[in-house]
């Protein structure tokens, strides 16, 4: 983790809480109008991030000719300004307010996979407003544990953390997660992955995202197959008709064991993503498309950026 200065660590928590407390401060819609207006402002100065987009959407979709991939790199940053707005009010609204800006759907997958009491991995990725899926939970009174990155400056990293974990949601550092992890599926608790970002090389293995090979993350597979923890995917993306985010849980994914870990950690790992990868055809302009997803290549390929 970078170490901070202290100038540098007032000013960007500063910031951050300036502007997390004038969304909050507005109406749910109104912050989330204003961090869409913000996405637009966004899409058109983070040119190195839309370059970025832009490959990916080459990459994911050959098929859509220019206009069309803009039009899906337009609705990426503004679905992007929405969850800012969303989140803003993860610390100030009250348990009723955010709970209908949600509408939930299969939650009865997750009550029954409860029911076995071998634990639940809830698996997400980076679509729509994938903060939401972990805080609707909790409102719903289904608080998880989920894995995070900590911020690098601290009081940031406290002022994210108190609207997450605010409805009884508790965050892990991913640094130092592998027992944490056991102990929370063993205890038959539910435990909240994301699977969607490129990873390094000790913690993944090639698997196939819109048919190029991605570096991907095998850890929900291998704790599902130790510990016999049930694997329910989970999303929460805009409804454009409804004006709504649908938390959306579906049913447990069928896993299938053959006693050859190594296979069956893979066949599971490419049926995740390809979860995921449908998921993200169904909403393209809600996923993280500025995201390097196909950074870290095969041996002998050249770098995709």
């Amino acid at each position: 983790m970078a170490k901070h200065g202290k100038l540098q660590t007032f000013l960007e928590y500063s910031a951050a809480r300036s502007v997390l407390a004038v969304l909050g401060a507005l109406p749910v819609s109104t912050a989330m109008a204003l961090g869409r207006a913000l996405g637009k402002v966004a899409y058109w100065t983070a040119q190195d991030l839309r370059r970025t987009a832009q490959t990916n959407l080459q990459l994911a979709f050959p098929e859509k000719d220019e206009q069309e991939r803009n039009e899906i790199l337009r609705q990426c940053f503004s679905s992007l300004g929405r969850e800012l707005g969303i989140f803003s009010h993860f610390s100030t609204s009250s348990r009723e307010v955010l709970l209908e800006w949600i509408e939930t759907r299969g939650l009865e997958h997750l009550r029954n996979a409860r029911a076995n009491g071998k634990g639940v991995i809830l698996f997400t990725g980076h679509l729509g407003a994938w903060e939401f899926t972990a805080l609707a939970l909790s409102l719903l009174g289904y608080p998880l544990s989920f894995l995070v990155r900590r911020i690098d400056n601290p009081k940031v990293e406290n002022l994210i953390d108190q609207g997450r974990t605010r409805f009884g949601n508790r965050t892990i550092d991913k640094l130092s997660a592998g027992r944490s992890m056991i102990k929370i599926l063993r205890a038959g608790e539910e435990l909240g992955l994301l699977l969607d970002l490129n990873t390094l090389d000790d913690e993944a293995i090639f698997i196939d995202f819109f048919g190029v090979p991605a570096s991907t993350n095998f850890m929900v597979a291998k704790l599902a197959l130790r510990t016999e923890a049930a694997i329910i995917p989970v999303f929460a993306p805009w409804d454009p008709a409804r004006k709504k985010f649908q938390l959306l849980l579906q049913p447990p994914v069928v896993v299938q064991v053959t006693g050859d870990e190594n296979y069956d950690v893979q066949k599971l790992t490419a049926q995740l993503s390809m979860i995921m990868e449908d998921t993200i055809r169904s909403h393209p302009g809600q996923w993280l498309w500025i995201h390097k997803r196909w950074k870290t290549r095969p041996p002998g390929e050249p770098s995709i950026y």
